[in-house]
């Protein structure tokens, strides 16, 4: 029996479907609050509980999630029971071993490229964990397409046939040092490839990677392997060239977007997987979830979207106005940690500013305390802004005057209520 200490994780709850699909017996634990990742537990039959000593049985084998402290309840019993315990990044990283596993890393665009290889790869048989909390296995595929993260060094469990890198940017400032920290982790991970680096090579810092290993670049720059040309936005979506491939037209929305797609095209060409086939399901492609997630509601949009950092903010930003560019742009934005904010409120307010207006809330925690960082606040971004707002979760009534607009929710974290109650709201003008 294999038991997750924090199931309802992302990427827990993915793993824990892939196990059971694989074949294994799984259960679980978590806080008692409901998260989406919990309709895929259930759906797979897999049985989830809320943390309690008496959960934990001998003979387990304990899989503990990322987040999970050393004063858990149901870890200090499993280490009372001298049961096996295992991170989980090294469950996943025993996975690899068993298919031609193609590692999807970047400090942006991991969810929705390795979403993108679950589509394009399905006629060629291929397994995935994606960090949306989806997740799908079977023995016979060969193919096993996996979010891998950076943080803390993560991916270097990972054993990739393939090593795809989509970006690195300076991320994770709790614990990376500086740029060169995260170029020194990057390179590592892609030294780790059995076969092939495949980067994005429009990035300097991917090009300033000492790599040992073959490498094929992608990008819209001359000097790429796989190139895109005569690039056209449309609020349909996107149409290019890849030369000696072919010619794709696809429902994508921002650079960021055609980028993700081209890392899977250069991926394709390199397992020479035919065209006519990634085209065709690249063309099925609706989103990651959490990742440009849309409601209509009357002539307004909600767009529930993961972006945390300023360049993917950025990235949002960019794509919503290619789609509605004559709608107004209101952003609703929760700061994730107090690190982050501290190293780039700035960044984030000159983003923000291109906006027609900004509400933030107070900042997650996450990982971190208040305490340590008492003059770390939301108010570092709302202080500059041109049209800043403070707003907490209960203060949807602040967003229903606009009319005809985009609403774009980012945070990594759960800001559902204020969505929701924002779209009862503008059902009922």
């Amino acid at each position: 029996m294999y038991y997750l200490i924090g199931i309802k994780g992302t990427g827990m709850s993915a793993l824990a479907v892939i196990l059971k699909q694989l074949g294994y017996a799984v259960s679980g634990s978590d806080i008692d609050k409901h998260f989406f990742t919990e309709s895929e537990l259930i759906k797979n039959d897999i049985p989830f509980y809320v943390y309690e000593e008496k959960n934990i049985k001998e003979g387990f084998t304990i899989i503990k999630g990322a987040s999970i402290k050393d004063d858990n309840v149901e870890l200090k019993k499993a280490k009372e029971l001298n049961l096996k315990i295992l991170e989980y990044n090294e469950m996943v990283g025993e996975l690899t071993k068993q298919f031609k596993t193609i590692c999807i890393a970047g400090c942006h665009g991991k969810t929705t490229t390795t979403n993108m290889f679950s589509l394009a790869f399905q006629n060629q048989g291929i397994s995935y964990l994606i960090g949306d909390g989806t997740g799908s296995a079977k023995k016979e595929n060969p193919y096993f397409a996996l979010e891998s993260c950076e943080y803390k060094r993560h991916f270097l469990a990972y054993h990739p046939y393939i090593a795809v890198i989509t970006n690195i940017d300076l991320d994770h400032v709790d614990y990376y040092k500086d740029i060169e920290d995260v170029i020194d982790a990057y390179t590592s991970y892609a030294n780790m490839a059995k076969k092939m680096i495949v980067a994005y090579g429009d990035d300097p810092y991917t090009r300033k990677m000492k790599v040992e290993k073959p490498i094929t670049f992608y990008g819209l720059e001359e000097s790429n392997d796989v190139r895109a040309t005569n690039v056209i936005y449309t609020k349909d979506g996107v149409s290019f060239d890849v030369d000696n491939y072919g010619h794709f037209d696809l429902p994508l929305y921002g650079k960021h977007q055609l980028l993700d797609a081209l890392a899977v095209i250069a991926v394709g060409i390199i397992e020479k997987v035919p065209y006519q086939e990634i085209f065709a399901n690249l063309k099925k492609f609706t989103g990651a979830k959490r990742r440009f997630s849309e409601k209509k509601v009357g002539n307004n949009r909600i767009i529930d979207d993961y972006a945390h950092h300023p360049n993917e903010v950025k990235a949002t930003l960019e794509a919503i106005r290619q789609k509605y560019p004559d709608k107004h742009l209101v952003i609703i934005f929760q700061p994730h940690t107090f690190t982050r904010t501290k190293e780039f409120a700035d960044d984030l307010v000159s983003v923000f500013n291109k906006a027609d207006a900004s509400y933030i809330l107070d900042i997650h925690p996450a990982r971190e305390k208040q305490e340590d960082y008492p003059d770390v606040t939301s108010n570092m971004i709302i202080n500059k802004l041109e049209n800043g707002y403070h707003i907490n979760i209960e203060e949807a009534n602040k967003l229903s005057k606009y009319d005809n607009t985009v609403f774009a929710f980012m945070s990594p974290n759960d800001i559902s209520k204020l969505e929701n109650d924002l779209e009862e709201l503008l059902k009922r003008k």
